[in-house]
């Protein structure tokens, strides 16, 4: 009869003594040993035991790196203490068997502390006894950073417009790149990137906070005289050994409406009196003067317009907005005055406008021949070599080359007359003689106007002789 639990566990057997005595006397007794051998139940699941031998494990760890040591124990007997193990979740370590029930957890993968920095490994052990009991053990293994990322740039490019007559000091643009790792291997520092092609000197222009990657203008940028530049920014973390990368910023000089336009020749002068003449016969639409102006500014800073300014109730005359060019509005009258002092107002699109104004008296003459003086009171500064220069140059050449061939002719002529190999009556003598046209004059009809441009006013000058040829024959 069982008094009290029974354990495998504890007592795989009991040695039982029995003493046997009769009633009789004197009593007689006799003794016998009893052997009770106690059958396993399996009642005991597998127990796991895991030894670190790495607190963390680095990204970069070789395939096979131990990491735990893993024993499981089963207190049951025969196959109830038989026990399987292995890995639940799929993870990038493995089990391998050192001894029976003793296992080494190793790396069986590429790990990467940014894509997973620490992982939860599953372990079961199952028992071969009936029924079958398991336990599970979950070990966090954590993967310590190295420096295998560069800093990155968000944008391949970074453009930065600027507008000129910039403040000095000023951050004009903050770049900023992110690296992936952590601690020490993701501080970043900036710098500018020297290189071969760099040709404007950065030092002078511009300045960056190795810090926090703002860029501050050390100079005022002038659109006229730089409207874009470049440079190379290289951030570089704090790894051993540091990475590196970086990024080209194109700076843009935005031009603002700083320049007035300026009004060409020969208009150009300040200080001087501009005059042009007209016959009181003109009629409407008669061209009096051109007005040319250029601005340095660019866009519509630079688109210009034209706007006369004349004295109140006087509507003789027009300009074209955007040409510049002064014309007569209508025929003139008995009522008008003889000299139309004019102002002419040249605006550019910017905001605010700027403008330059130019002055000239238009004086009403009774004839086209009180003209030709008169309205080239300015002289024609030619910067480059004009229109009418080269016509004046091939007129030159032609006539020379042409007379040169005729007193050719004229000399081979008589010198065979002289000697005689032809007679008299079937010789046909031949002088010719040309006589070049004379030279366009001075004040001929075409004004040239900053050096390229060429005007005709509509009354013309007293027709010249044209070129002529004269030959005669002589026959005897």
């Amino acid at each position: 009869m069982i008094k009290a639990n029974v354990d495998y566990e504890e007592n795989k057997a009991f040695e039982i003594r029995v003493e046997v005595n009769d009633k009789g006397q004197p009593p007689m007794s006799a003794h016998c040993k009893v052997l009770v051998e106690v059958n396993d139940e399996n009642d005991h699941a597998p127990e796991i035991t895991v030894t670190p031998l790495l607190n963390t494990v680095k990204e970069d760890a070789d395939v096979g790196t131990a990491i735990a040591l893993v024993s499981i124990v089963d207190k049951d007997g025969g196959k109830n203490g038989d026990v399987k193990c292995k890995i639940l979740n799929e993870v990038p370590f493995k089990l391998e068997t050192n001894y029976k029930n003793y296992y080494s957890l190793v790396v069986d993968g590429a790990l990467d502390r940014e894509i997973a920095s620490s992982y939860n490994v599953t372990i079961l052990a199952n028992d071969e006894g009936t029924p079958r009991l398991s336990n599970t053990s979950v070990i966090t293994i954590h993967v310590s950073d190295v420096n295998d990322n560069p800093p990155r740039f968000s944008e391949a490019v970074v453009n930065v417009y600027v507008k000129e007559n910039n403040k000095v000091g000023v951050i004009i643009k903050t770049v900023s790149a992110s690296d992936a790792d952590i601690a020490h291997n993701s501080q970043v520092k900036y710098s500018f990137l020297q290189t071969d092609s760099n040709s404007l000197p950065l030092s002078t222009m511009i300045n960056i906070n190795s810090e926090t990657g703002d860029i501050v203008s050390l100079q005022s940028f002038n659109y006229e005289e730089l409207k874009t530049f470049q440079f190379k920014v290289q951030a570089t973390d704090s790894g051993v050994p540091p990475l590196s990368s970086n990024v080209t910023v194109y700076v843009c000089i935005l031009d603002e409406n700083d320049n007035s336009p300026a009004i060409l020749a020969p208009y150009s002068e300040h200080g001087s009196v501009n005059s042009e003449s007209i016959p009181y016969s003109a009629e409407a639409g008669y061209f009096v003067a051109k007005i040319r102006a250029v601005d340095a500014d660019s866009g519509y800073n630079a688109l210009l317009s034209y706007h006369l300014s004349e004295p109140k109730g006087n509507n003789l005359f027009r300009i074209g907005t955007s040409t510049g060019e002064i014309r007569t509005k209508r025929r003139m009258s008995d009522n008008d005055l003889k000299t139309h002092p004019l102002v002419v107002l040249v605006s550019d699109n910017g905001e605010p406008s700027l403008s330059a104004t130019v002055s000239i008296d238009v004086v009403v003459v009774e004839s086209t021949a009180d003209i030709q003086t008169q309205f080239r009171h300015v002289p024609i500064k030619e910067e480059s070599f004009s229109d009418l220069n080269l016509y004046l140059l091939i007129a030159i050449v032609s006539v020379s080359v042409i007379f040169l061939l005729s007193l050719i002719s004229l000399i081979a002529v008589k010198c065979h007359r002289t000697d005689g190999s032809f007679s008299s009556s079937d010789t046909m003598k031949s002088d010719v003689v040309v006589f070049p046209a004379p030279f366009p004059p001075v004040d001929a009809e075409l004004i040239s106007i900053n050096g390229g441009d060429t005007f005709t006013r509509t009354q013309t000058l007293p027709n010249k002789d044209k070129s002529s040829v004269h030959a005669s024959l002589h026959v005897p």
